[in-house]
């Protein structure tokens, strides 16, 4: 297993990576889009600006001529001090007063610590999502001018446990050369122009999840986020209207709960489904991410054939900081979202046992139940009904668990006929078939947001 710790100029990115027979294989990345080497030049920027203002009453920061200057010390600043104890400055101010200042090492990796210890969030992270521990790292790939800075190999060793198992962090290459190497490397795989990179092969990860919107605005997500390139999963979901022959699906991508919160992809319709009973036609969803990070949606209903695609790039139009954004808004809403899908899913679960309820005095089997059963049954649907629009989630399935327990004898009398139908006629393994295919269709809950 590689990291890749790239610490460059403006923002900060950490890769996990898994090396197998010539195949680099991404596990999970993160970062940070607003974070780089240009945060210690303006630390130390703004420091010296204010020992200015505060020792020569000079306010240099409506000259910009000066304040240029006063930039490009403390850049020359900061590289000295990745090799030497001690940098200076010494500028001359517009008032013809110079401005002297020594800075150490140690003064200076104290100043900037706050700065590189907003990397070590990210690559927690990154080990969480790739599901291993920093003493599962092998090696560790520094990138960018940034991790020059002693203080940032310090750090990398520490989050890596590297000096406790007898490692080091890569430093071989020129950090400001690595991408660009990295890149050529890519570019002679593409092109097939090379023996020496025909074996190499590298596969990237989403960066975000990918779903479908579903009966109540919650997204069911189909592939997850950090899920490697090429991709491919399919899920099944059904009607939750009688008689529908037209489907409408919404592809979201994000980490929200709610669809309304991620980001729309593409909309299509799936048509010609022969009308039948909510719950009974079988909708193949697939989703598949080509190597090119193409994805590719089809729906297909099992019964009759009828199937529908379309294609979409879900990373065109994305920036890395917008990518940010939506995993960061997705921890900052985790608990409201959570909440929201919960109360959907309810309410979701509550309407479909009470339509099967209401429907039940049509079917042969309600006439077996006792009038007790049926005062039971009336109690626990009343109940239902008065809580389903509320928004307490908890009292919605708690009434839907009593309706479900005062309706399980109809449900074994409704189970018994089904045997028995599937049974006549048809030899025992083709009645199994049927009866199987009954037992397992997927629940309305999970239906797409069907139109």
């Amino acid at each position: 297993m590689i990291a890749v710790y790239d610490f460059g100029g403006g923002t900060f990115d950490i890769s996990i990576l898994k090396l197998r027979d010539g195949i680099f294989e991404v596990q999970s990345t993160n970062g940070d889009t607003h974070l780089g080497g240009d945060d210690i030049d303006n630390l130390l920027l703004a420091i010296a600006l204010d020992e200015i203002h505060a020792e020569h009453g000079v306010d240099l920061r409506g000259h910009p001529g000066p304040v240029q200057a006063l930039r490009k010390a403390a850049i020359e600043a900061k590289i000295k001090l990745s090799t030497e104890p001690i940098a200076h400055f010494d500028i001359e101010l517009p008032n013809g007063d110079r401005y002297q200042r020594e800075i150490s090492r140690a003064g200076f990796e104290l100043l900037i610590e706050p700065v590189l210890e907003r990397t070590a969030g990210p690559c927690k992270q990154a080990l969480s999502d790739a599901g291993i521990t920093p003493e599962q790292i092998d090696e560790v790939v520094l990138v960018g001018g940034s991790t020059r800075i002693p203080a940032v190999r310090q750090l990398v060793d520490e989050l890596f446990h590297l000096s406790a198992r007898g490692k080091q962090p890569h430093t071989e290459l020129n950090p400001d050369e690595v991408v660009a190497l990295g890149a050529a490397v890519q570019a002679d795989i593409l092109a097939g122009a090379s023996k020496s990179t025909e074996e190499l092969l590298l596969l990237d990860v989403t960066p975000l999840s990918l779903g479908i919107e579903a009966l109540g605005g919650t997204v069911a997500r189909i592939i997850q986020r950090n899920s490697t390139i090429p991709a491919s999963a399919t899920e099944h979901f059904t009607t939750g209207v009688d008689g529908q022959t037209n489907v409408a699906i919404h592809v979201v991508q994000g980490e929200r709960e709610l669809a309304a919160d991620c980001r729309s992809l593409a909309r299509f319709d799936l048509r010609g489904i022969p009308p039948m009973s909510a719950g009974l036609p079988r909708i193949e969803v697939r989703f598949l991410i080509d190597a090119d990070g193409i994805l590719k949606v089809t729906a297909r209903e099992q019964r009759s054939g009828q199937a529908a695609k379309i294609e979409v790039k879900p990373t065109y139009g994305l920036t890395d900081e917008q990518v940010e954004g939506m995993i960061l808004d997705s921890f900052d809403h985790a608990e409201e979202d959570f909440a929201a899908r919960l109360l959907i899913e309810a309410r979701n679960e509550a309407e479909t046992i009470l339509s099967l309820v209401n429907s039940a005095p049509q079917k042969p089997a309600w006439q077996q139940l006792t009038a007790e059963e049926h005062e039971a049954i009336a109690a626990a649907r009343g109940r239902l009904a008065a809580v389903k629009r509320g928004e307490d989630s908890a009292a919605i399935r708690n009434a839907t668990l009593a309706l479900d327990q005062a309706t399980r004898r109809y449900a074994e009398l409704m189970m018994d006929a089904a045997v028995t139908t599937a049974m006549r006629g048809k030899t025992m393994d083709a009645a199994g078939e049927d009866l199987g295919e009954a037992i397992n269709a997927p629940h309305p809950m999970a239906a797409a947001e069907f139109k």
